[in-house]
This record gives C-alpha cells, sequence and structure tokens, in this order.
C-alpha cells in the first residue's frame, strides 16, 4: 500500500543551510552539517507533522550546475529524483549571500519539472534584515519567504504555505489498497516481458532495443482477491553508460523514483550473465530505501543445467549480495512462464512481512533470550547494557534500542541481533532498520 503522505523535497545549491532547516523540522538530528559544501550526498527522509496535516520531508545535496566534480555529479542526480517524486519543492537561497547565477540556474530547471516551487531566503537571522529577500523577486518564482534555520524564525509562515499544497487531512480518500510493485533491474534482462506475463495480456512494449521503456508505467492487476500496481520501468544502466542530459537519463531517474514509491522490488536478473556490479548497485539502492525485494533469477530456460546448478547459482547470488540476504530467489523464464505463478504470492509474503508488528512483550522476550545466550560486548570495563525495545515502524520494521551507551554496541552483535529477530519473527523479504537511543538518567 502506497504512502499516502505528500512528498516536500528541499533542494538548492550548496551550504545555503538546507540541513539545518531539515533537522529543525523533523525534531531530531539526522542530516549532517557542516559548512563545506556537498556534505549531505543522498537523499535524506523525516516524517512529519503539523497542524493535522502529516507529510514527508526530503533533504537533498547541493545542486552545484556547473561541476564536473563526480561527488556533486551525483548529489544533484540525487536531488533530480527529489524533484521527480514530490509534491512540493521548497527551494533554498541564502539570503546573507544574495542572488547568485547559480540560483538562476536551479530555477530554471525547478520550472521545467512542473512541480509547486515555495522560493525560501534562508539565513534571514534578524528582523533587520528582512529587507534581503527582495532581490530574489528576479527569479521569477513568486513571493520568497524569509527565515532563519538557526532560530526557526517565521518557521510557522513557511509550513503555513507548504500544507496550503495539501488536501484537506479531513478529506482525504482512504489509503489506496494495491500493493505497489516495481519491476526494476538492467535494460534487457526481460522486465516487460515478466510484467506482460503477469498482466496476460501484451500491455507494454517488448522490444530488444535497450531503454524501450522510457517511464515507469503503472498497470493495476486483481488477483485473489488482492490488489497490485505493477510498476514496469526503465533499464537502469551505469551512470557512465549514459549521457548526462540524455532522455534515458531522466528514465533512469523515473525508475529509481518507482523504488521509492513502491512497496515490493522485484529485481531481475539475467540468469545468462549473473550478477553484475550494476545489478548489485541497483540492489543496494533497494536496499537503503528499506523495501521488501524478491530476487527473479529471469531467462533460466537459457542456462544448462546439470546436477547441483540452482544450488551452486544460489551460492553465487548470495556471495554477490550479502547484504540482501533476506530477499527470496525465484528462478524464473518470463518467455515460457515458468515459476511466473509464484511471484505474487512471494510478493503477498514480503509486504506481509514488511508490515508485521511485534508486541513490546513479545519482542522484548526474544532480546532478553539472546542476550541470555550470547553476552552483550564490553569495551574498557564498561559493557553494553540494552534495556529495552521496541518497534517504532513497519515498511520496513524498525525497532529503537534502549541501552547505556551506543559506542559499546559492536556490529557484530547488532548483526547477531538481527539474526536472532529473523530467527524468531520471520522477516523474510524485508530489511530490517535498528535505531540505537542512549537512555538518560532520570528517564523512564
Amino acid at each position: 500500500m502506497a504512502n499516502a503522505r505528500p512528498l516536500v523535497a528541499i533542494v538548492g545549491r550548496p551550504n545555503v543551510g538546507k540541513s539545518t532547516f531539515f533537522n529543525k523540522i523533523a525534531g531530531r538530528r539526522i542530516a549532517i552539517v557542516d559548512d563545506t559544501p556537498g556534505v549531505t550526498r543522498d537523499r535524506v527522509y523525516a516524517d512529519c507533522e503539523w497542524q493535522n496535516y502529516k507529510f514527508t520531508l526530503i533533504d537533498t545535496g547541493g545542486i552545484d550546475p556547473g561541476s564536473d566534480d563526480p561527488l556533486l555529479r551525483q548529489m544533484r542526480y540525487q536531488a533530480e529524483i527529489a524533484i521527480e517524486t514530490c509534491d512540493v519543492i521548497l527551494f533554498f537561497v541564502d539570503g546573507r549571500q544574495g542572488m547568485t547565477a547559480d540560483d538562476e540556474t536551479v530555477a530554471d530547471m525547478l520550472r521545467r519539472a512542473g512541480k509547486p516551487v515555495l522560493l525560501v531566503v534562508n539565513k534571514i537571522d534578524h528582523a533587520s534584515m528582512i529587507n534581503e529577500i527582495y532581490d530574489f523577486y528576479q527569479l521569477g518564482m513568486g513571493d520568497p519567504i524569509g527565515i532563519s534555520s538557526v532560530n526557526m524564525m517565521n518557521f510557522g509562515d513557511l509550513l503555513e504555505e507548504i500544507c496550503r499544497h495539501f488536501p484537506d487531512p479531513d478529506e482525504l480518500p482512504p489509503e489506496d489498497p494495491a500493493i505497489q510493485v516495481a519491476v526494476v533491474g538492467k535494460p534487457n534482462v526481460g522486465k516487460s516481458s515478466l510484467v506482460n506475463r503477469l498482466l496476460g495480456q501484451e500491455r507494454v512494449m517488448v522490444s530488444d532495443i535497450a531503454g524501450t521503456t522510457r517511464d515507469a508505467v503503472d498497470t493495476r492487476l486483481s488477483d485473489g482477491g488482492d490488489e497490485f500496481v505493477i510498476i514496469d520501468t526503465a533499464g537502469i544502466r551505469r551512470k557512465r553508460a549514459i549521457e548526462q542530459q540524455s532522455l534515458e537519463r531522466y528514465s533512469v531517474v523515473r525508475a529509481l523514483a518507482a523504488i521509492d514509491r513502491c512497496d515490493v522490488a522485484l529485481l531481475i536478473i539475467d540468469a545468462t550473465q549473473g550478477v553484475s556490479e550494476q545489478d548489485s548497485k541497483i540492489a543496494g539502492y533497494i536496499d537503503e530505501q528499506g523495501k521488501a525485494a524478491i530476487i527473479l533469477i529471469n531467462k533460466w530456460d537459457a542456462v544448462e543445467k546439470e546436477t547441483g546448478t540452482m544450488s551452486e547459482y544460489d551460492r553465487q547470488v548470495r556471495e554477490a549480495l550479502k547484504f540482501m540476504d533476506y530477499a527470496p530467489i525465484l528462478y524464473i523464464s518470463a518467455l515460457t512462464g515458468q515459476r511466473t505463478h509464484k511471484i505474487l504470492d512471494a510478493v503477498r509474503e514480503a509486504y506481509a512481512q514488511a508490515s508485521r508488528r511485534i508486541t513490546t512483550g513479545l519482542l522484548n522476550d526474544v532480546l532478553a533470550d539472546a542476550q541470555a545466550a550470547l553476552s552483550p560486548p564490553s569495551t574498557g570495563g564498561r559493557r553494553l547494557k540494552i534495556f529495552y525495545a521496541t518497534q517504532q515502524q513497519v515498511r520496513p520494521p524498525t525497532f529503537v534500542f534502549f541501552l547505556n551507551d551506543r559506542t559499546l554496541m559492536h556490529f557484530s552483535y547488532e548483526r547477531y541481533l538481527h539474526n536472532q529477530f529473523r530467527k524468531a519473527f520471520g522477516f523474510e523479504g524485508t530489511p530490517l532498520r535498528f535505531i540505537l537511543r542512549e537512555r538518560r538518567k532520570g528517564e523512564d
């Protein structure tokens, strides 16, 4: 079921105070704040609420239009994905520095997006600086809103303007019950052929030419009383194989955006080629976004087999995608239909596991047993103490651990707890998220 919260993207050139604003609104320090341009490399998300309006805020790296630096290019790419997926754009500029040529370039880019844009003049730290906002009328982006991220000046006015673009909370339609399924992978691995097989009809163009599917295509499907939305996407090629301003580049942005909005991702790998570096990168993106996933090894009919072929292939996939060991593997052929009938059942199960809630009592019983079986680590005479844990959210299942000192939580012990939770509760098909929180003296 797709998240119905509107998405609000914070964009602008580097070092205009985007992350400081994000952290203040989110109520906790999530994004890294630094005076060095480029410290926020990827999109960071936080669910927020203001006067009964619920929305998701997206922080992005700074857009430096003229830079050829690989890191800054990647940040620009991430910002474009945020712009593609969001409902409202907050265009941040620096009131202290004044308008720059890069601001004008970013403004042109945002105009082409066709989304509502609020021009936010940040670093108006004193009332005496309010005249600094008027130069920004030249950008042609409407009335500038002057704020100070540092002292939270005019945050209420800005939030009110943001929420004007949302539907009234009391008039929102019920959440779409359909499970959103993104079909992703490199070009020519059989994505569109699989979608056609699942739909039972030729709704998506199939071709051997890379880039045939230019946009993400949504198609509803009913099966066994359940509703699905199947999202067919363009093949995701390596960035260096795509011209910087090509049509295909923006198709890839939309494919990544499809992962962002899906509930379950079907990662298709060509059985005749094995797991490539690009397959691993796409899998990594799915995992980073916290999406339930199923690995589909397509064109299995074209692989010569002998005793143990599938077991050996399993081993190779697990070795290449160690971070996605929770995802089930299905060996299929979109061409012949081999095992494709199992896919929607696997989607149902992965979605159900990603949506599971564990009661705090049961969760802490398993945690206590895990600590009894293997004592928490100690460093310098101090031992890690985990007081209790609670589940914060689903999709993906996210757990908050209250402990004495997070620096004492070794990676190996955290991994051990991951395994114990999976052993006790399953969670096949979904990543898990752990949040470590120190409990201060006097806290309940």
